[in-house]
């Protein structure tokens, strides 16, 4: 897999993160090789306007995979999309013309020591900051307690009334440099 290794610093400490579930593999690679994360807006968090996801994997990856956040990514903005144009390859899905967020990401690093879920397992999306992901060895490590909530949400109401916006990067890769079958696993063949 192509991921920027080179992690050079964790994001500044003063940095809003929203770990967000990484539910299978192909929404891996739809991250890795396009891009974009997708939430749909019904069960989205309040506020999507943040500097970085962090992804966390659940149990449909590998044993040595699972329940851990290993990759994080920049974000550079979002917009509401209908489900059916940003997997083509699924017009009948029962939510199709159901509204989803499209983040923008930059490319995905990965994190020098993965964060592990020990006790906790099951999680929606979770606000954190830049300082406690740099020292978080167990996504306990993560949650906000005393001033750092009352800051963070503050900053998440200030960005609550801030315009939107969306910022096309290119993609890491070009999709001509893809195999049809890579293509095909995004769901990207009728596309060519």
């Amino acid at each position: 897999m192509d991921v920027n290794n080179s992690f050079s610093a964790y994001p500044p400490p003063t940095a809003l993160i929203l770990v967000a579930i990484l539910p299978s593999r192909r929404d891996l690679e739809i991250a890795r090789v396009l891009g974009w994360y997708r939430i749909p807006l019904k069960s989205a968090p309040k506020v999507v306007a943040v500097d970085y996801l962090a992804f966390y994997q659940t149990a449909a990856f590998s044993h040595a995979e699972r329940w851990r956040i290993n990759y994080i990514a920049p974000v550079y903005g979002h917009e509401l999309v209908l489900r059916r144009e940003l997997l083509r390859d699924e017009p009948d899905h029962p939510r199709a013309d159901e509204e989803y967020y499209k983040i923008q990401i930059g490319a995905l690093q990965r994190l020098p020591c993965a964060i592990v879920a020990d006790t906790w397992r099951r999680l929606t999306f979770l606000y954190t900051t830049g300082e406690l992901l740099s020292r978080a060895t167990r996504l306990q490590d993560l949650a906000l307690s005393g001033e750092e909530r009352t800051l963070v949400w503050k900053s998440l109401r200030e960005r609550t009334s801030l315009p939107t916006s969306y910022e096309t990067k290119p993609l890491p890769m070009a999709l001509d440099d893809l195999d049809s079958d890579m293509l095909a696993f995004l769901g990207f063949l009728d596309t060519l």
